[in-house]
């Protein structure tokens, strides 16, 4: 498979699990065909990041380091783009305007700025979900506070 890397922004794709290839194909497939596009996965696509709390670094893929020559937004929109995490074998996706992670007491915590449908509002109103890692379930868990 080739990927379009001739930016000097390009991200290194060598090493990347199945799963992730799997998307990036996906991708330069749908790039391929609006109008014969050239695809590129942008320097910081790819993310080496404990997700899980357990010292050893997992993967992310955000989608908004995904670019196509011939349509701006083939990949994001209003609600954000698709960011992939895989711990171990188990490959989640969630659609967001940004993530990153933090320590809550013993958890690692993923925090996602998500559209704000999620929060029973629209585009711009404020909504964050915060999910961290079950190890013995394999699965995220996140919960909706209520509020006094």
């Amino acid at each position: 498979m080739a990927f379009y890397t001739s930016s000097a922004h390009a991200q290194d794709l060598s090493g990347l699990p199945a799963k992730f290839l799997e998307k990036v194909e996906a991708a330069q497939q749908a790039c391929s065909d609006t109008e014969n596009g050239q695809f590129a996965v942008e320097l910081g696509a790819v993310h080496r990041v404990d997700l899980d709390g357990d010292i050893h670094r997992d993967w992310v893929l955000d989608e908004a380091g995904f670019a196509c020559s011939t349509a701006v937004s083939l990949y994001c929109g209003t609600g954000g783009c698709v960011s992939h995490f895989l711990i171990e074998d188990r490959m989640f996706s969630l659609l967001n305007q940004r993530w990153d992670m933090a320590n809550i007491g013993p958890f690692r915590v993923l925090l996602a700025d998500v559209h704000g449908s999620q929060c029973g509002g629209i585009n711009p109103t404020p909504c964050v979900v915060a999910s961290v890692w079950d190890s013995d379930e394999m699965v995220w868990r996140s919960a909706g506070a209520e509020w006094e």
